[in-house]
């Protein structure tokens, strides 16, 4: 190898390890501004959290006090006693927050003085996402906090419930009962599902509850006697099919607003921050009605036809159903579940010569 070519070898050879350098000192730097960033937002996370430590431990205490007048309104406690209990509140919580915040601010020198790599976060706070730190101090994140546990309501009036209903269902007229309807009382039933709300109406005492809500109507027909309902203009009226029916059913499908009045015994528990009444175990007795509309009604046939083949037909049509469907309903029972009946006054069929009333009862289920 020449003089000149060593040179020139020994020169690319300084010039690849001072690039090689500079890449491992360039990557060195961007961990470390990703680090401080992270840091930073740390660090703000935790300042933040000053103030909502603040802000919970008064809510805390509005609960508590709250829940002091509510004991001297109702004379379980005195004025002065009242007064007393107020200010061991106030000085408990003033110690929860002088203490909370020095904790806070621990974690934020420990956060300075220990590289974020070693995870020393104990709190719900974090940051996700992507981080730009340079000369600027720049960043683009997302910051992630878990919710804030709120202190408890100290009295709550209304309540929430899903509700299930299941049982008999038939239709019946002037003159007629459940021995001469055309409708099978086995084959024929209803299934009611809904959501419910559910009020206290006395501040003190939780023997009367009103009930409100909506409702989806179910309400099938099984028709027997070899008949079909037809529809001829305005009038539906049931005729013989002329194959032998296997199966003939008529549906109706309601969205009703029922409101029921309810009555009976509770038990109260007081928490000391929060007192609830609970109907589990108990008798309870619910009387009241129902309005809404029809969504929709459907007839199913199943029969063989001439060929011997198995048809199945389903005929979605109004077959001048009532489009505004009313009645009366109750319940009693215990604890969640109770029998259930209820009666349209609204007839089935609109503008005919005979009315027939939807009639049904079963079993109801209250899910709180």
């Amino acid at each position: 190898m020449t003089t000149l070519s060593k040179y020139v070898v020994a020169l690319f050879l300084c010039l690849f390890v001072s690039s090689v350098s500079a890449q491992e000192t360039e990557q060195t730097d961007v961990k470390k501004d990703t680090i401080s960033a992270l840091k930073l937002q740390k660090i703000k996370n935790l300042e933040r959290l000053k103030e909502d430590v603040k802000i919970q431990e008064r809510e805390y205490l509005k609960a508590e006090i709250e829940a002091i007048n509510n004991r001297l309104d109702n004379d379980e406690i005195t004025a002065d006693e009242a007064e007393k209990l107020k200010k061991e509140a106030a000085k408990k919580r003033a110690a929860n927050i002088e203490d909370r915040l020095a904790i806070i601010d621990k974690k934020i020198e420990l956060v300075k003085r220990n590289p974020y790599a070693e995870n020393l976060d104990e709190d719900s706070t974090s940051f996700v996402g992507f981080l730009i730190d340079g000369k600027d101090k720049a960043e683009f994140g997302i910051s992630i906090k878990s919710g804030k546990r709120k202190p408890p309501k100290y009295d709550i009036r209304t309540s929430n419930r899903m509700v299930f209903a299941i049982g008999f269902n038939n239709a019946i007229g002037d003159g007629q009962n459940l021995d001469n309807t055309p409708y099978k009382l086995g084959g024929s039933g209803f299934v009611e599902l809904g959501w419910a709300w559910q009020t206290r109406l006395f501040a003190a005492s939780n023997f009367a509850r009103l009930n409100y809500g909506f409702s989806f109507q179910w309400n099938k027909f099984d028709i027997k006697n070899n008949q079909y309902f037809v529809e001829n203009g305005d009038q539906t009226t049931l005729q013989d099919f002329p194959l032998d029916l296997k199966n003939a059913k008529f549906r109706v499908t309601n969205l009703v607003f029922p409101v029921h009045l309810e009555f009976g015994p509770s038990e109260k528990k007081d928490y000391g921050n929060r007192i609830r009444y609970f109907t589990d175990d108990h008798f309870r007795v619910g009387i009241g009605g129902y309005g809404g509309v029809r969504l929709g009604s459907m007839q199913k046939l199943v029969y063989e036809d001439a060929e011997g083949d198995r048809v199945k037909d389903k005929q979605k049509r109004n077959f001048n159903a009532s489009n505004f469907v009313y009645g009366l309903s109750g319940y009693i029972g215990w604890g969640d579940w109770s029998i259930y009946a209820k009666y349209d006054l609204s007839p089935l069929f609109k503008d005919q010569a005979f009315d027939q009333n939807n009639i049904s009862l079963g079993l109801r289920w209250d899910l709180d």
